[in-house]
């Protein structure tokens, strides 16, 4: 290992914390960079940039490692763990949050919530504030408020010729734009500021029915969704539970189709909302009234790293064939350990005035399905059953939301032939010589 005064703790294969250093969320993901930077900050984050642009590396940016899988080979990259850039500052009159690029979701949320404030954070708590919200961020009151990426004010980073920036919608409002879906292609983001909204309870939990009662939930669920208001979000998802010994004995290694809910209203109105469920008679019923702070676990997402491959989709529908695919595939026997259908709509089907690249998204509902990997052997059943899940939307298929896509993507998809051009044109103007690799890289022009 090497420490700097300029470049701060940087680790280099053969060092003893390489495998440590360059682990990521997804063990079927073996990271092999040149070299990992670990800056305290702003200046040895100049420095690592410097230190790059002189030895023709690369740089990417990585605090959580959540979703490194499109970066792809790491061949002449260099990665800026941003792991040591703490600090979280929370002004509740203001209603607004700054927090370092090391800040994950779980060491804002529970001051938040005591405050009667939330965030529009998504469903793990261990996930990086940043990443998420440059990606864009859709989570439990996104229906309702819209993207995180359009609730963030303010951006530091740091550019490829070593300034310290500090982004609003009135000082460098293209960069500021751009950053706000285009993702870590246009420098070294230290710090972001973002707005929280007023939500002191609200109605919120999960209905679990027998793997059996699948087809009838989703299609019961699906055909809530157009009546339903903004402050309704739900989530349907098939779970199969792993037998581990930390798990309730009441799920622990048994599989449900969940319905999850938060809504900014009361329970009568959820309950009424909702009545079609609740007649279907659901083995377990958590919806209460309860504070945001309970909605960070409601998804029930696994807070150690596994080996997993996944596959998503946006969909305008979830069609009576679908339905009963998915039942079929994601059944008893499945290699596939989770199918997640989160219906969106509302506010992020609007352009606000103001909105980042990523303004918004199409179809209803966002597909994710993900299945863990034992071993290796394994891979081609999963890949197979993954294949069949994306097979089973693809006739309503109309896009993918970039936070989901876990491997190499021609990023270009993701966006209107207007919004990629002016993303290009931005990324020429403050990286022209393309040092940044985003996860969903955005060249210069």
């Amino acid at each position: 290992m090497q420490t700097s005064t300029n470049l701060g703790r940087v680790v280099r294969p053969g060092d003893d914390a390489w495998d440590a250093a360059r682990g990521t969320f997804n063990l079927l993901i073996d990271q092999s960079p040149e070299a990992i930077a670990f800056p305290a900050d702003d200046r040895e984050v100049a420095a690592v940039i410097a230190y790059a642009r002189e030895h023709g590396l690369r740089v990417a940016p990585q605090a959580t490692g959540h979703n490194p899988g499109p970066l792809g080979s790491l061949a002449g990259t260099l990665i800026l763990n941003t792991s040591a850039l703490t600090g979280v500052s929370i002004d509740a009159g203001a209603r607004r949050v700054r927090v370092g690029a090391a800040a994950k979701w779980e060491d804002v949320t529970p001051q938040l919530s005591e405050l009667g404030l939330a965030a529009l954070h998504g469903s793990s708590p261990d996930v990086g504030i940043v990443g998420y919200s440059l990606g864009g961020g859709i989570g439990w009151l996104a229906r309702k408020h819209g993207m995180q990426c359009n609730a963030v004010t303010a951006i530091e980073l740091v550019t490829a010729d070593g300034r310290l920036v500090r982004t609003d919608a009135n000082n460098e409002p293209e960069l500021f734009w751009a950053l706000r879906g285009g993702g870590g292609n246009f420098g070294i983001v230290t710090a972001i500021e973002f707005s929280v909204f007023p939500a002191r309870e609200l109605y919120a939990g999960a209905m679990f029915f027998p793997l059996e009662r699948t087809s009838d939930v989703l299609r019961t669920w699906s055909g809530l969704l157009p009546a339903l208001p903004e402050e309704l979000t739900t989530w349907a998802t098939i779970l199969h539970f792993p037998p581990l010994p930390e798990l309730p004995d009441a799920v622990r290694g048994q599989s449900f189709v969940i319905v999850m809910v938060a809504l900014l209203g009361t329970e009568a109105e959820g309950r009424e909302l909702l009545r079609p469920l609740h007649r279907l008679g659901p083995a377990m019923d958590t919806l209460a009234m309860q504070p945001p702070i309970g909605l960070a676990d409601l998804a029930m997402d696994p807070v150690n790293p596994l080996p997993y491959l996944s596959t998503t989709a946006l969909i305008d529908e979830l069609s009576p064939s679908a339905i009963e695919d998915l039942t079929r595939i994601a059944g008893v026997g499945s290699t596939v350990t989770m199918v997640q259908l989160r219906h969106i709509g509302g506010a992020l089907a609007r352009h606000q005035p103001g909105a980042g690249a990523r303004a918004t998204l199409p179809g209803n509902i966002v597909m994710f399905s993900l299945s863990v990997v034992p071993d290796l052997s394994a891979a081609p059943a999963v890949e197979a059953d993954l294949d069949a899940i994306a097979a089973a939307v693809a006739p309503n298929r109309v896009g993918n939301y970039p936070n989901f896509v876990e491997q190499p993507t021609d990023a270009s998809l993701f966006f209107n032939t207007e919004t990629w051009n002016r993303l290009r044109r931005v990324k020429s103007e403050y990286d022209p010589q393309d040092v940044f690799r985003g996860n969903h890289h955005v060249p210069a022009s």
